[in-house]
């Protein structure tokens, strides 16, 4: 629950520290008074949008922080720990807007997005307005809280989830379709480029042998006619690299006395005839093996001239034809078996549909059971509040079975028959404003009370209610606060009277500026406020006395 609320610099509030329990806390004051300051203060910490105009005249920026007890919210914790920001059973929520208009948020310390704020405020706390009724008019409302009530919103994510797939599904076929000319020339082109690069089905690193090839082969004579003048010039000529050596190696071998340089040189020439001996051997083995052959120079030139023009073709180098022809038969696999296949599009949606009907099924059923109970409930606070010949309905219209929408298979729209005999109508076509106020707070309270969130804001839906039903309202919502804690913004002296704390705003003008103050009231302050709400300006004795025994009778 919300145990503080400190605000800074906002609007006419230079600084405000507030302190929250448990139960129904009212907040009353005068109009204009700065009321709406605490709401508007709560709704920025939970993300609501800012502007530069709500920081204090005079100020550099506004800072709001909210904390919140969550040891009994385990939704919250689990939260929490999903983003690595759990700091034990309290969470402060924190924001801050600068007089140039820029905004920050904070969870517990730690710099956040506003849509996280936003979304782990619907865990903690929720805002019911005077202008709710407003909404209680559009059919998505409608659908909304028979889900909330029933927590039926997994169930409503899954089917929207289910239509989101089947509907992609679905227009990529449609696409399909709508292009079938297109998508059939593609799959022509495609079948025919993985032939071609079938027929010539180059492998890995084939060019680079291949052009090896070419330049061996086309110069095979001149490689022959070499390699004999090499041969006679090493050993079989008249005067040759060999018989040169070995009488050199004679000479220095016939010397009657040895040196040591004249050895080394020896040595030299030694290892000088090995070589030219090898040298001789591998080139006679090169000529004796090596053919010239001009059918096998033009089978390679034929594939490499046939390699390089589809390389050209494609744009790529001859190099590349293989990753190329496996990329393209990759293609034209995936085209003739996966999403550009129509056949397959058509089982796969199919498919999909079926899923969502039978999802969108188990919510309708949900539904309808959440409805009849939810329409009990508000039947019972209509009857509460001095509204028991109104019938209320939450109509459930099956759509038609070619039909699918993200939110199921229904149309769900709250109906009312505001006298008997009357057929049930739309509310925007039978309530009056009066009517409309007292619907949605029985709409509002019926919902609430199976709320799993901890804090209940009213913020003055008690507009246009009065006398007995103005009490009626007071005991519905400290009947809310006795089972968790409920904030109520009221003007009603019968609802006032009702808080189990209740706090006053007052605003403070002098010359130079105005402040908003906010104080808690108790004994005789609190007998003098409901004395003001329910006598005006003067405020006699018996205003007093009507005051004190209201207070009296709640207690009781």
């Amino acid at each position: 629950m919300l145990t503080q609320l400190t605000v800074d610099n906002l609007a006419i509030a230079d600084h405000l520290e507030l302190i929250f329990e448990q139960g129904m806390t009212v907040i009353t004051g005068e109009t204009g008074a700065g009321k709406s300051i605490i709401l508007g203060a709560l709704g920025l910490t939970l993300g609501d949008r800012a502007e530069s105009g709500l920081v204090r005249h005079g100020a550099d920026r506004a800072d709001i922080s909210a904390v919140f007890d969550i040891s009994n919210l385990p939704k919250a914790q689990k939260w929490l720990e999903s983003y690595d920001l759990d700091s034990g059973n309290e969470c402060i929520l924190r924001r801050v807007i600068t007089s140039e208009g820029r905004s920050r948020g904070y969870i517990n310390g730690q710099p956040n997005a506003l849509n996280n704020l936003r979304e782990l405020g619907e865990i903690l706390i929720d805002i019911h307005s005077q202008h709710e009724h407003q909404s209680l008019l559009k059919k998505e409302t409608h659908r909304r809280l028979v889900d909330e009530f029933a927590g039926l919103k997994p169930q409503s994510q899954t089917v929207s989830n289910d239509y989101k797939q089947w509907l992609k599904k679905s227009q990529k076929l449609e696409e399909i379709k709508s292009n079938q000319d297109e998508m059939n020339a593609k799959s022509q082109l495609l079948k025919y480029q993985v032939k071609e690069l079938d027929d010539l089905g180059l492998s890995e690193d084939e060019i680079s042998n291949l052009e090896k090839e070419q330049q061996s082969l086309s110069h095979a004579e001149q490689l022959i006619s070499s390699s004999h003048q090499v041969l006679q010039l090493c050993d079989d000529g008249e005067t040759t690299a060999q018989s040169i050596l070995s009488t050199a190696l004679h000479n220095l071998d016939s010397l009657p006395v040895k040196h040591k340089d004249l050895s080394e040189a020896q040595s030299l020439l030694s290892d000088a005839l090995i070589q030219v001996e090898e040298a001789s051997h591998s080139i006679r083995g090169f000529v004796d093996h090596f053919e010239i052959d001009p059918t096998r120079l033009q089978e390679v030139d034929d594939r490499l001239s046939s390699s390089y023009q589809l390389a050209r073709k494609h744009k790529v180098t001859p190099e590349d034809l293989p990753a190329l022809q496996k990329r393209l038969s990759e293609e034209l696999k995936s085209f003739e078996s996966g999403d550009e296949n129509i056949d397959n599009l058509n089982e796969e949606t199919v498919r999909l549909a079926e899923i969502y009907k039978a999802s969108s099924a188990k919510l309708t059923k949900a539904r309808i059971k959440s409805a009849q109970t939810l329409d009990k409930k508000i039947a019972k606070q209509l009857t509460d509040l001095g509204m028991p010949s109104v019938e209320f309905i939450t109509h459930i219209a099956p759509l038609s079975d070619s039909t699918f929408s993200q939110h199921g298979r229904e149309d769900i729209e709250f109906l009312v028959s505001a006298n008997p005999g009357q057929p049930p109508k739309p509310l925007n076509k039978v309530a009056s404003g009066g009517e409309l106020s007292r619907i949605s707070l029985s709409i509002q309270v019926a919902t609430a009370q199976t709320s799993t969130i901890p804090t209940l804001v009213f913020d003055e839906v008690d507009v246009g209610i009065g006398g007995a039903t103005a009490e009626v309202v007071g005991k519905l919502l400290r009947k809310l606060g006795d089972k968790g804690q409920v904030l109520s913004v009221t003007h009603l002296p019968q609802v006032a009277s009702q808080g189990h704390h209740h706090l006053f705003v007052s605003k403070l003008t002098n010359k130079e500026e105005t402040h908003s103050s906010i104080n808690t009231l108790d004994g005789d302050k609190r007998t003098q406020e409901v004395a003001r709400m329910l006598g005006g300006v003067n405020i006699t004795e018996h205003t007093l006395a009507h005051a004190q025994e209201m207070l009296e009778l709640t207690e009781a």
